[in-house]
């Protein structure tokens, strides 16, 4: 601990408060009375390691008329459910390793400078919902044993949920992160919703587990989506526009689908249990499916002139339909797109190839086949 201690037990190690020598949580009723007249908005609030029962709470909320200052919460618990919505954090404020047995309601709270939940424990539900960040927000390591809730919530600068174990429904929907977002290595036990969530830098799922469905459609992503590592136990959907989608490694049990709009995407390696389907809008191309595993993958309206196919796993279980392949004659043709054996080949005005499927076995066509 790098604060003096409360000398009321050994067993406390409560924030201890001059000239008292004790936390909050331990002084008597005179001198609690004497600290929170003393209190106004904009006051610094120091509760570490201290027990923050509601009554507390509340005194010290209006004290400072919901708008304290530099507020200072780590390895504090509190027993009963929480309510600090609509308050206005002045100044930084940490919740590190705070444990939270009940319901912790922040909705439509402001955090004017930054907010830590570093390895926070929440026993029920957790509620962010319109919450504002104006400087950076770190969640990495917390646990909630509830559903979670984050929707709406606008993150002014980089945003970080690493390794973030969250067992209950998680939505981000209509939430917007400014800066890089980080949800490397987070676990989603139940069904996490990202729908129509901005990211103005990186939205990074590398190694994220979603245990079950996950909705990341549509995002708009304004610099790069990566799902590299990441392993969806059931369905996962994904839309994004306009940036890189970095699908390498990605395993699926379930369904995947993912839609492009004026986006480019890399499968290499990925494991796709299940039927798989990949769209695109507005000249979306994929850029690698080697050493794909993929069993039932659909194809449409993707650019594919310049995606690499080596080591494709199961070549058979390959449908296209309106994409684009290499014109008749590219130096990689045969080599990177045999595997289209018993596709057909048709013009069309925008130059390369369409391919449509054409009858007989794979092995009496050759890739190029031109139709008419």
């Amino acid at each position: 601990m790098d604060w003096v201690t409360c000398t009321a037990s050994p067993e406390c190690a409560g924030s201890a408060r001059r000239p008292y020598g004790r936390c909050l949580a331990h002084l008597d009723a005179g001198e609690l009375d004497e600290v929170v007249d003393g209190l106004s908005p904009g006051s610094a609030i120091d509760l570490r390691a201290t027990v923050v029962g509601a009554r507390l709470l509340e005194r010290i909320v209006a004290a400072t008329r919901g708008r304290p200052g530099r507020s200072r919460f780590d390895w504090a618990t509190f027993p009963e459910g929480v309510r600090l919505g609509e308050l206005v954090f002045g100044g930084d404020a940490s919740f590190d390793h705070a444990r939270f047995r009940h319901l912790a309601s922040f909705f439509g709270a402001r955090f004017a400078g930054n907010v830590s939940f570093r390895e926070a424990s929440f026993g029920r539900e957790l509620s962010l919902h319109g919450v504002t960040v104006a400087g950076h927000a770190t969640f990495d390591r917390m646990r909630v044993g509830g559903d979670a809730l984050f929707g709406g919530t606008l993150f002014g600068r980089a945003a970080s949920f690493e390794n973030a174990d969250l067992q209950g429904f998680v939505t981000f929907d209509g939430a917007a992160f400014a800066g890089d977002a980080n949800l490397r290595g987070c676990r989603f036990r139940r069904t996490v919703s990202l729908r129509k969530t901005r990211f103005g830098g990186l939205a990074g799922f590398s190694g994220t587990r979603f245990s079950a469905g996950a909705h990341l459609a549509p995002l708009s992503v304004g610099r790069h989506l990566t799902l590299a590592g990441a392993w969806a136990g059931r369905d996962l959907a994904v839309t994004v526009s306009r940036c890189p989608a970095d699908l390498r490694g990605l395993e699926v049990c379930g369904r995947l689908t993912v839609r492009l709009e004026g986006a480019e995407a890399d499968l290499e390696g990925a494991v796709l249990r299940g039927p798989a389907t990949v769209r695109g809008r507005a000249g979306a191309r994929l850029v690698s499916l080697r050493g794909l595993d993929a069993e039932e993958l659909e194809l449409a309206d993707l650019d594919l002139s310049a995606c690499v196919l080596a080591g494709l796993r199961h070549p058979g279980g390959l449908r296209l339909s309106g994409c684009t392949l290499p014109p008749a004659g590219h130096g990689r043709t045969r080599r990177g797109f045999g595997v289209f054996s018993g596709w057909s080949r048709m013009r069309h005005p925008g130059g390369g190839a369409r391919m449509e499927r054409t009858g007989g076995r794979d092995e009496d066509r050759s890739p190029w086949t031109r139709n008419g």
